[in-house]
């Protein structure tokens, strides 16, 4: 790709600031070290990479400042997706608080674990609306991390929230892996068709057989949300360095080269840079 390109989905963690608890058994024991900003960057860049957006790991209030003030130091970090507590009741001053931080021009969306919350129903709790509504308040997007059982409840949200947009991590997760489509895929229809919803065309290759998976085990998943959302609301992330368990950042990036082949000079664009940037405010 010739290109520049915006990385709408990366991770960064630091073992000696503080734990990530989620990596966790041998399968994830190859994260269990610090990943930083010039790791990732002789990656990147080659690659044509000219900004990234950072995004949240834990639900740690301390993590979000942390973030700000590494992209106010970072040349390739142009926006931050945090966490702060939805449910707490002075939400609006915490977010208000988190802009006036070192960096805090940079904050660009929350977003929450929801994919760890056992009630399948938790983004239409009364408290957590309550969140969502000072989140499109504060100008800022809602990242969803969630399981495909959990899409229905983002289509609620998503409704009863028209003035926020909602940008679904990972393509919703869908079970690549098993090659099931359904009932994924008409949940991300669903989605889709509210016009305040955007997707991230990411986290694939580690939803897919992490030792064997192909591009074309990938496509009928990347074709029904390029079909659903269009290129317009479509955004590539590499979702390093949690990639790196099926695949290197560069083979993230030519995988999606390949499932957006088909698209024009322009849409690609839209993909690769330019929704990201639209979005969040780049």
């Amino acid at each position: 790709m010739t290109d520049p390109i915006v990385d709408a989905h990366h991770h960064v963690w630091d073992l000696s600031v503080r734990d990530q608890d989620w990596i966790i058994g041998p399968d994830l024991s190859p994260l269990r070290r610090d990943f930083g900003v010039p790791d990732l960057e002789p990656q990147a860049r080659p690659l044509g990479v000219q900004a990234t957006v950072l995004v949240q790991t834990i639900t740690v209030a301390e993590e979000t400042p942390e973030f700000l003030a590494l992209a106010a130091e970072s040349a390739l970090i142009a926006g931050v997706v945090g966490w702060t507590d939805l449910t707490r009741p002075d939400v609006a001053e915490a977010l208000a608080a988190l802009r006036e931080l070192p960096g805090g021009r940079y904050l660009a969306g929350i977003r929450h674990q929801v994919q760890g919350e056992p009630d399948p129903e938790w983004l239409l709790r009364p408290d957590v609306r309550r969140g969502l509504a000072a989140v499109a308040e504060a100008g800022l997007v809602y990242d969803l991390v969630v399981l495909p059982h959990q899409l229905p409840a983002c289509v609620k949200a998503a409704a009863d929230h028209p003035g926020l947009t909602f940008v679904l991590d990972h393509l919703g997760k869908p079970p690549i892996a098993s090659g099931e489509l359904e009932p994924w895929a008409s949940h991300v229809r669903a989605l889709a068709a509210l016009p305040n919803t955007v997707c991230k065309l990411s986290g694939m290759v580690t939803e897919a057989d992490w030792r064997a998976w192909t591009v074309e085990n990938l496509r009928p998943y990347a074709d029904t949300v390029l079909d659903a959302f269009g290129p317009e609301r479509l955004m590539f992330g590499s979702d390093w360095p949690v990639c790196t368990l099926a695949a290197s950042y560069a083979e993230v990036t030519r995988a999606a080269d390949a499932l957006t082949g088909m698209l024009g000079a322009n849409e690609r664009a839209e993909v690769f840079a330019g929704t990201a940037t639209r979005v969040y405010c780049l």
